[in-house]
């Protein structure tokens, strides 16, 4: 689309923690949304290429006329430093993909830029609690789509 990239603050805004858990508190419980948003207050800040956070994710690349995605980049017009996202590791071995818990249009508008667009990101694991449960749930639904 353009030749402008990205500029990135050094820490997500404040208000993105809010908006992280309440996106996390429509697919998880109060308890485990206050673990992981805690948890991602203190995560140390990696990057990520858009291309790759939408892959792990399996989330859709949002259109340009999106509007929350020509704010974002618009904001990368005018040279306003965008926030870090705020991300939930998937699980390979359970199917689980990559939570987007808060900047998916962040991510949309960088892949537009340029697909090889290093987005930071804040990154938490669920606890292995959170993984078992996951694991059994696939496990479930696994044995039910074999009819045993």
């Amino acid at each position: 689309m353009a030749t402008t990239s990205p500029i990135w603050k050094n820490e997500p805004d404040k208000h993105d923690y809010p908006a992280a858990a309440n996106y996390l508190s429509l697919i998880a419980d109060a308890d485990l949304v206050d673990h992981l948003v805690k948890k991602l207050k203190k995560a140390p800040l990696v990057t990520y290429k858009a291309k790759d956070l939408l892959r792990a994710s399996g989330l859709a690349l949002l259109p340009l006329d999106d509007a929350h995605v020509k704010e974002d980049l618009a904001k990368v017009v005018k040279g306003v430093k965008l926030s870090p996202v705020l991300l939930v590791r998937g699980s390979i071995e359970l199917g689980l993909p990559t939570t987007i818990a808060d900047g998916y249009h962040r991510v949309c508008a960088s892949y537009h830029l340029a697909d090889d667009t290093d987005i930071p990101a804040r990154i938490v694991d669920l606890p292995q609690l959170g993984k078992q449960v996951a694991h059994e749930v696939v496990q479930q639904a696994a044995k039910k789509r074999s009819g045993k």
